[in-house]
């Protein structure tokens, strides 16, 4: 590349970096907005944990190919230099706009050695400035996913620079620089597809300037030999050779860029490109009028938008609309241009032709002519053409400063266009800041785009500001009534808002806009996958109500009928069906969902938790242990694996159950459960210490955790540390004053190491109020009286206790020692009822293990898109639930080691709760 811009002096280069540092320094402080957040934000390919290989593999958004949503895009050169900024600055938005900044001055550079092959040295300087300022590039400098027009436009010029060079002395061909060449188009190719069009530039080039050609002497050559009066020359049949290998070359890269695609064009809906999908004349009508207003934004880029989709631009349905004197004047000057260039040897049509080159060919991919894009104006497309512009503006400025009378109106000219561009750039830099200024810009540009109304409706929405969010959700259903996807935002926004009725009203239109199912149809290539959300998001909304579960799974099937390979779909059945209590069919739904995509970690996660509402938990850690595989970060399958490690009794999982849950409070550092639930592990191991630090933590995030309180007021008292368990016991009471479990074992702590009478019987007693049933509470009630020497009374309480668990023999020995003292009137006491309310020191030890309360969460299944939003990306949502369990009481069974009765406790557990994801 030095090499190639050999002929640049230090002078240009340094003026050319200072003035696009000039334009540009304030890009340095806009985000990820608009595109962006596809192609950075949720694509997977930037990790470093994602194999290389998976870049060749998936589009520019990181979607597979072979998958019918892909945006068939191949550009894994740019996606290549993403990762690069992933690695050294991960998601942090200045270092990718400063290695566009750079990539911009490098084009500019390059650009100008191309300019030199055509114009004096003054007038390319005057074209390359021309290029840094031109206020048209902010979408491709200033955007980060602009970065494919960038790289793609170095190695388009590299190319185009190597082949100049591919002409040797008396005309014979040096075939280093045409191999280079098609290496650089390959290479140009894979950053973004238009590079393949610099083969075309070459042709010309090759043809009418070293060459020398011009059409009337082909024509007449053309002719002659036809007539079989003459031979083809040699120096003909040479260039026809080096054309040959070219064209040759390019097809090989067509072919292969086909077969990349899998012969699949992408699917666009009528919103993206409504001319597209519009009947004749006005199809072609509207296509031939958008080529004059691409040249206008070169020529007048006064008027910027980030989004020319859907209404922007009206079509033109008949001959007698007005603009079609735009189109007919641009072809003929266009045409005009074409002839004097073709036609009249010279400097000056030789520079005419190869900007004409530079306009044209690189813009075909995107002019609709041999097959439609997704938008129907984009001003990050117009990049390269605009080379071929900035060389015709300075070619014309040069032909007005060589005249004595125009030169200085010339040079106050150009001052001024150089300076009024490097303003306007400077300045559309700050609309870039972030989605809502962009898309508040592109408003004042037009507003007769839904999907602009849609964005600043998607940007205010993620500042939680929703009431404004609805405002233009709403109006872009007037611009667009039609929108499916506006109504479906409006029926978002309204759910958020917790006005159900009005959203389901809303999803209601969206739907009754989808294409009505035909039985054998397929919608495939009709349908939108976003647009078919329509069907998940209703169905999520009226599954909240229990009576209208049917209705929701008719919904789910729907949406899959519509599009069997709708993963989605799938995916929110499994979750319903779970609901439903039909997990054989919740697994089946989720199977089905794997078949399409055996890579998604969450489709494992869910999967797992299918199995664990079937009983089968060697099935769910297997299940779980994939989703870990395929993502080792999955905070769900990191903290529930290690829950079902624990659950198993196993003690040989512990250690890995241990390093799964400090990996869930690294990903989770604020989530008490995590420091909870690795108290519990302590506990099992005997690690008090250990146990009473993660129980602490637990509680110092979240004071009025239930279940960490009573287990560290437990932890307290089986370590002989009864007096610290009280405060401990005094927080859980505030919070939870019928907490039945820290009642008894606050007065049991209060009767036998207070020997607080008064406090242990107001505990027992509070007890009763609240469960007037509870064995141990009016058990220890009855101590409390046999303390207090009141035997009559004790004996009568004994006596409702054992009518309330007839079976348990301690409380017919206590009831017996009572009769005995009351027989013994006046005798000396022999024996007493033990303070602790129990009968001796093994049942005190069972009764502390009943109290052990277990905190068993438990999360949701997950889903892996976000149904909601008609154009913008998705977000992932997750929910937890806690749910508190007890184990049941011990009485006169042999006593066992409390782990192995906390194990048993916990495998009793009820089944699951299922938190649905939100929308």
């Amino acid at each position: 590349l030095l090499k190639k811009m050999a002929d640049v002096s230090l002078k240009e280069a340094a003026l050319i970096v200072g003035v696009v540092a000039a334009c540009y320094w304030n890009s340095l402080f806009c985000g990820f907005v608009f595109d962006d957040v596809s192609a950075i934000l949720d694509n997977k390919d930037l990790h470093p944990s994602t194999p290389l290989k998976n870049l060749f593999q998936n589009d520019f958004w990181g979607t597979p190919m072979s998958e019918e949503r892909s945006h068939k895009s191949y550009r894994p050169l740019t996606v290549l230099t993403f990762r690069l900024n992933y690695l050294f600055s991960e998601l942090n938005a200045v270092s990718y706009h400063f290695l566009n900044l750079v990539f911009h001055v490098v084009v500019c550079v390059v650009f100008l050695k191309v300019c030199k092959l055509f114009l004096d040295n003054r007038s390319s300087v005057v074209a390359s400035l021309l290029f840094a300022v031109h206020p048209i590039h902010t979408e491709a400098v200033t955007g980060v996913v602009g970065r494919a027009e960038l790289l793609s436009s170095i190695f388009f010029l590299a190319a185009f620079l190597s082949y100049t060079k591919s002409k040797g002395p008396d005309n014979t061909i040096v075939w280093t620089p045409i191999a280079v060449t098609v290496f650089l188009v390959a290479v140009a190719t894979l950053c973004k597809e238009q590079g393949i069009t610099v083969v075309g530039i070459c042709c010309v080039y090759e043809v009418f300037i070293a060459q020398g050609y011009t059409l009337p002497v082909l024509l007449d050559t053309a002719v002659q030999i036809l007539r079989g009066k003459g031979n083809i020359p040699f120096s003909m049949l040479q260039t026809l050779l080096k054309l040959i290998v070219l064209m040759f070359s390019t097809l090989l890269l067509v072919v292969v860029r086909v077969q990349v695609i899998q012969s699949q064009l992408p699917v666009f809906t009528r919103f993206d490109n409504p001319a597209a999908v519009s009947p004749s004349p006005a199809r072609q009508l509207t296509f031939n009028y958008l080529l004059p207003v691409n040249a206008w934004l070169l020529l007048n880029p006064s008027e910027l938008c980030c989004d020319w989709t859907m209404g922007t631009i009206p079509l033109v349905e008949s001959l007698s609309d007005v603009r079609n004197v735009a189109t007919l004047t641009f072809f003929c000057f266009l045409g005009s241009l074409i002839i004097f260039s073709l036609r009249y040897p010279g400097d000056s049509s030789k520079t005419v032709l190869m900007a004409l080159c530079l306009m044209v060919l690189p813009f075909i991919p995107a002019s609709n002519l041999f097959f439609p894009v997704g938008f129907v104006v984009a001003e990050r497309v117009l990049y390269v053409p605009s080379m071929g512009f900035c060389i015709l503006v300075a070619h014309g400025w040069k032909k007005l400063s060589n005249r004595s009378m125009l030169r200085k109106v010339s040079w106050v000219c150009l001052t001024a266009v150089l300076f009024t561009h490097a303003l306007k750039t400077l300045h559309r830099n700050w609309d870039w800041e972030s989605e809502y200024t962009l898309f508040m810009s592109a408003l004042k540009v037009n507003k007769n785009n839904a999907k602009l109304w849609n964005n600043v409706g998607h940007a205010l929405e993620n500042e939680k500001n929703f009431e404004r969010a609805l405002q233009f959700f709403i109006q872009a259903t007037q611009v667009q009534p039609d929108d499916i996807g506006a109504h479906m935002n409006v029926g978002r926004t309204y759910k958020n808002l917790n006005k159900t009725k009005e959203a389901e009203e809303s999803y209601m239109i969206a739907k009754s806009l989808m294409p009505q199912i035909i039985p054998g149809k397929k919608y495939a290539a009709r349908v939108a996958p976003n647009h078919l959300n329509v069907y998940i998001n209703l169905a999520n909304l009226i599954r909240a109500n229990e009576s209208r579960l049917e209705e929701a799974d008719q919904l789910y099937r729907q949406a899959i009928s519509m599009r069997p390979d709708f993963k989605q779909a799938y995916i929110s059945r499994g979750e319903l069906l779970l609901k439903m209590n039909k997990p054989l069919k919740a697994k089946e739904a989720y199977l089905r969902a794997l078949e399409l995509d055996r890579t998604n970690a969450d489709l494992w996660y869910n999967l797992a938790i299918v199995y664990i509402e079937l009983r089968d938990p060697t099935e769910a850690l297997k299940n779980f242990n994939r989703a870990l595989e395929l993502n080792p970060a999955h905070k769900l399958a990191l903290f529930n694996s290690a829950l079902l490690m624990q659950e198993s009794g196993d003690a040989r999982l512990r250690p890995e159950a241990k390093q799964r849950l400090l990996h869930y409070v690294k990903e989770e550092p604020q989530d008490a459960n995590g420091y909870f639930n690795l108290g519990m592990l302590a506990m099992d191991d005997k690690k008090d210490t250990e146990a009473e630090a993660w129980m602490k933590k637990a509680i110092k995030l979240q004071p009025n955790f239930r279940s960490a309180l009573f287990n560290l007021a437990l932890l307290y008292s089986q370590t002989a540390k009864e007096l610290m368990a009280l405060p401990v016991l005094e927080d859980l009471l505030r919070y939870y004053p019928d907490h039945t479990k820290g009642l008894i074992l606050k007065g049991d702590i209060l009767m036998n190491q207070k020997k607080d009478i008064v406090g242990a019987k107001m505990c027992f007693e509070k007890i009763l109020e609240l469960d007037p049933n509870n064995v141990q509470g009016k058990h220890n009630l009855c101590v409390v009286y046999f303390e207090e020497r009141d035997l009559i009374k004790a004996e009568k309480c004994l006596v409702e206790t054992l009518a309330l668990a007839p079976h348990e023999e301690y409380i017919q020995r206590h009831l017996n020692i009572v009769r005995s003292k009351i027989a013994s009137l006046g005798a000396t006491e022999q024996s007493s009822l033990p303070a602790d309310g129990t009968a001796s020191a093994e049942e005190k030890k069972s009764s502390f293990q009943n109290l052990k309360e277990v905190k068993h969460e438990q999360k949701t299944t997950q889903t892996t898109v976000d149904n909601n939003k008609g154009h913008s990306k998705n977000k992932k949502i997750t929910e937890k639930n806690n749910m508190e369990k007890e184990t049941p009481k011990k009485s006169t069974k042999e006593i066992k080691d409390i782990e192995k009765k906390r194990v048993a406790a916990l495998k009793r557990l009820e089944e699951i709760e299922r938190i649905l994801n939100g929308e």
